[in-house]
């Protein structure tokens, strides 16, 4: 009886050793597909980066959509609306995406349907504008704006997860940093030249449509390349499928079990709440100085140039210290240009606020975006990235809003003063409670 348990035991332990040297070995083999396809990987996110986000950074960048809104409407209230409805967006879809690909070997389909329907939403803005005038377009606008951020919202946490299974955590920074660069300085340019040559001589009957068009075209371009471009390998493990419910009741558990990740999506969501001022930036310089369409490309192109020249600094600053670093310098940037835009009111101090700005929440976006690749295990990697993005849309669509019934009541100087607030608290927390987890996991 005892020798036949033993022996039990035995085959019980060598399927045990099997196993898991079933699964080193394709540990193994995932990693040397990463390795032996990075070339190729990398020119396809590179290209997918560089030409999405020069296209995306025109529709997002705090300058031609507030403006075109505020163009259409008359409304501080309805620029603020805009704002929150695309972080409306963003609240659910990125659970929703993440639900449906957290059990899948291949992503890269998930990411071609979510990056297509997002490009039509801005497709949509700029045909809007030729076919449509008055309340039916302020509308219209609305609705493309909130379908750009559900959208954007689940592409968000696709494309995350993309990276994280194509590109080694020791290039991520620098791949960042080229594709943000290059991609920066053709979208300063084109920034120019929108507000030059398209917003002022208002071309084709709506220099701002026409914008949004071209924006549509490049940021297919990117998604274009990356479909034919890349090649993505199978992890070794996925996590079991579940339903949507059961996964929002995991969330508690997903934040506490991490208490640095806990502290880290704090700081999210602050920083987040500090977008209140973000569509009001170009309206203030707009009373103050007036905002034509050459001032409004210059100043776009302060803003995506700063973004372009600070890239490369923020991306090997990153790989060679961690990301932390980085989101302590940007933070702090963000309220120093907040500041310079509540205080100088010179042509060539807005001038550099906007730069400041530009550069701040780029290196922002970068860190948040990378260090929340680098918590906890891989399978729990698409619902963490999820539940960020959530928690940063919950914060960023009240913001704006608010910020628009803020400034129609109190005006500009309020809720500039309420952006630094949350910047501050942000930055406190950051300080004291959050660690690099890239430093944590090689101690």
């Amino acid at each position: 009886m005892d020798a036949k348990l033993e022996d039990s035991d035995d085959k019980a332990l060598i399927a045990a050793q099997a196993g898991g040297d079933d699964l080193a070995a394709r540990e193994a083999a995932y990693e040397k597909f990463v390795w032996d396809n990075l070339r190729r990987n990398y020119l396809g996110n590179y290209l997918h980066g560089m030409l999405g986000m020069t296209g995306f950074r025109l529709v997002n960048a705090p300058t031609f959509l507030p403006t075109y809104l505020f163009a259409v409407s008359g409304s501080n209230t309805i620029v603020g609306l805009g704002l929150a409805l695309q972080q409306l967006g963003g609240i659910i879809s990125p659970i929703f995406g993440a639900t449906k690909i957290e059990h899948r070997t291949k992503v890269m389909p998930a990411a071609v349907l979510m990056g297509s329907l997002g490009r039509l939403a801005v497709l949509g803005m700029g045909v809007a504008g030729f076919f449509l005038s008055g309340q039916p377009l302020v509308w219209a606008l609305l609705f493309f704006i909130l379908m750009f951020g559900i959208f954007m919202g689940a592409q968000r946490v696709v494309f995350s997860l993309l990276m994280s299974k194509v590109i080694p955590i020791s290039r991520r920074g620098r791949l960042q940093a080229w594709r943000n660069a290059t991609g920066g300085a053709i979208a300063a340019l084109l920034a120019w030249v929108a507000g030059r040559y398209f917003v002022e001589p208002n071309l084709f009957g709506n220099g701002y449509g026409t914008t949004f068009i071209f924006a549509f075209l490049l940021t297919s371009a990117g998604l274009w390349a990356l479909q034919i471009l890349l090649r993505e390998p199978e992890p070794p493990t996925v996590r079991a499928e579940a339903r949507f419910r059961d996964r929002l009741r995991e969330f508690p558990a997903l934040i506490s079990q991490d208490r640095a990740y806990g502290f880290f999506l704090l700081v999210q969501m602050l920083a987040t709440s500090a977008r209140i001022a973000t569509p009001f930036y170009i309206l203030h310089v707009g009373k103050v100085i007036g905002a034509d369409g050459a001032t409004l490309g210059l100043l776009s192109f302060a803003f995506l140039g700063a973004d372009t020249a600070s890239n490369l600094i923020w991306g090997y600053l990153g790989d060679k210290t961690g990301f932390r670093l980085v989101l302590i310098v940007a933070i702090a940037g963000w309220v120093g240009a907040t500041l310079m835009l509540l205080n100088l009111h010179e042509p060539v101090w807005i001038f550099v606020a906007f730069a400041v700005l530009g550069a701040s929440l780029s290196g922002y976006m970068m860190a948040a975006n990378t260090m929340i690749l680098e918590f906890g295990d891989r399978d729990d990697l698409p619902m963490r990235i999820a539940v960020s993005a959530t928690a940063e849309s919950i914060t960023a669509t009240a913001g704006p809003l608010a910020g628009g019934l803020v400034a129609e009541a109190f005006g500009y100087d309020v809720v500039f003063l309420s952006s630094l607030g949350f910047l501050a608290a942000a930055f406190v927390i950051l300080i004291v409670a959050v660690r690099d987890p890239r430093t944590r996991r090689v101690t």
